[in-house]
């Protein structure tokens, strides 16, 4: 049986930026000596020393090698994933309570990290801190015990680049079992890995509404819907299906393991679909030319385009050093499944979920609703609060609706892509609610009490409660739609 990838990322003991800047700062103050002495032995300015010591950077290893030789120290000890103590211990706590969801929610500012503030003071805000989550947690009912699981799941995935080298490989190995030759995986031949893992297909008229398929572990059967959902490929039911017996999971005991058991599902058999070495070179080439572009992805392994951008971003960091998001939106703009590891800020609840959460009405996963043209490729550069960002975005349609489908990059990155030279631009503020969520204030006083939308179900089960609005509803274009229809006189 496979290892859980995921399961052994969590296990790990990573040190993080925060513990490491007061590692190195601890290192160097027991050595007496200052930011500028180290920082002229290890040839690096003084102000990106600081910048590491606050936490606000990650060093590179060379960097690392030097500062330790620099304060007298092994590199082990800087890197020592033991727990810190007293004050040390203190500050990081603080620094990341107050980056987080939670704290930001509240809208005050940050408490200054200063020697003049007190370690009583600091623990008294730690504990006004937990107290919050408590409570928090507490009013969570099942919904928020999934969103939270998610949360924690989407930053492992971050951790890794959202690659899994170990699924990687055992797609490998069942390919070659098959007599893969590389390219697109044809249904005949995902037919015979069926045969080759000892399953029988079957396809009924009567599965459960509920399912996309069931597999007879007993009597090596896997049943199959008759007509495949629109938008969704016969070949990833099928691989689904497999994946998961070859992942030999047990029942799920709750959410997160249940989550995590679907990720490492999907992610080998979209391995299998789109296979590693294949798909590697076809990019590598791509970037090369710099020509990389989704939809090529898509067409030359014969797949949708979400399951071409899910594969993109598998592939993107590990392999062309690209950092990358993904999104998937509805067109009511409610956001359904999002990945990023280059900085970029999701709409996210209290809690840090982002499942349900309302985008960013000037992004381009929203902006390509507007677009007539659905057959070519959407792209914008967007000004965002952690930089500027270019997007690719397309509408896919399938039984759940309509859903625009991006992978986006920092500015730094978007030379390799094909669609580069767009002007389309736009700017956002978000979070800020005065972005997009929050409507402008005369409308808001004009109908204030006068009006009472009803929420599409999905919406409303998806979205946390709000404080200003309807759960579910977007309260500006709520108002925008009463003032435009209001009777005149």
């Amino acid at each position: 049986m496979l290892d859980s990838p995921l399961a052994r990322a969590q296990a790990d003991d990573v040190i993080d930026a925060l513990t490491l800047g007061q590692r190195l700062r601890a290192l160097r103050t027991t050595a007496g000596l200052t930011l500028a002495e180290v920082a002229d032995a290890v040839g690096i300015a003084t102000s990106h020393l600081s910048v590491l010591e606050n936490g606000k950077r990650e060093a590179k290893l060379s960097e690392l090698q030097a500062i330790a030789r620099a304060v007298g120290a092994s590199l082990d000890e800087l890197l020592s994933a033991a727990p810190l103590t007293g004050r040390a211990a203190l500050e990081v706590e603080l620094a990341r309570v107050q980056a987080g969801p939670l704290f930001a929610s509240l809208g005050i500012p940050p408490l200054p990290l200063r020697k003049s503030v007190s370690d009583e003071a600091i623990a008294t805000v730690l504990a006004l801190h937990a107290e919050l989550q408590r409570v928090h947690s507490e009013r969570a009912a099942t919904p928020e015990e999934a969103r939270r699981a998610n949360t924690e799941l989407r930053r492992t995935m971050r951790d890794r680049g959202n690659y899994f080298g170990e699924l990687e490989q055992r797609a490998a190995e069942l390919l070659r079992a098959v007599g893969h030759e590389g390219g697109p995986l044809s249904q005949r031949l995902a037919a015979e890995l069926a045969a080759h893992l000892g399953f029988s297909l079957h396809y009924v008229g009567d599965l459960p509404a509920s399912t996309r398929s069931v597999t007879d572990l007993e009597h090596g059967r896997i049943y199959l819907p008759v007509q495949t959902a629109p938008g969704r490929d016969a070949r990833t039911t099928l691989l689904q299906a497999l994946a998961g017996h070859v992942l030999g999971r047990s029942e799920p005991r709750d959410y997160a393991e249940f989550l995590t058991q679907r990720v490492e599902t999907n992610y080998l058999a979209a391995a299998l679909l789109i296979p590693e070495a294949d798909a590697v070179s076809f990019l590598q080439r791509a970037k090369q030319r710099r020509e990389l572009a989704v939809e090529d992805l898509r067409d030359a392994f014969a797949v949708s385009y979400e399951t071409a951008a899910h594969r993109f971003t598998n592939l993107a960091t590990e392999h062309l050093e690209i950092p990358v998001h993904f999104l998937k939106v509805s067109s009511q703009g409610v956001l359904a499944k999002a990945y990023e590891n280059d900085s970029v800020q999701f709409p996210t609840d209290a809690l840090g979920a982002v499942e349900g959460q309302l985008v960013c009405r000037k992004w381009s996963a929203r902006q390509v609703f507007d677009e007539p043209d659905r057959f070519s490729p959407y792209h914008q550069y967007t000004d965002k609060p952690t930089g500027t960002y270019w997007c690719t975005s397309r509408i896919e349609s399938g039984a759940g609706g309509d859903f625009s489908i991006s992978v986006g990059t920092p500015f730094a990155h978007v030379k390799w892509f094909r669609g580069r030279e767009t002007d389309r631009r736009g700017a956002s503020t978000c979070p800020s609610p005065e972005c997009c969520r929050r409507a402008p204030a005369d409308l808001a006083a004009r109908w204030s009490g006068r009006a009472r939308p009803q929420a599409r179900i999905h919406a409303s089960l998806l979205a946390t409660l709000p404080t200003e609005s309807f759960p579910g509803v977007d309260q500006t274009e709520v108002l925008g739609f009463l003032e435009r229809h209001a009777p005149s006189g």
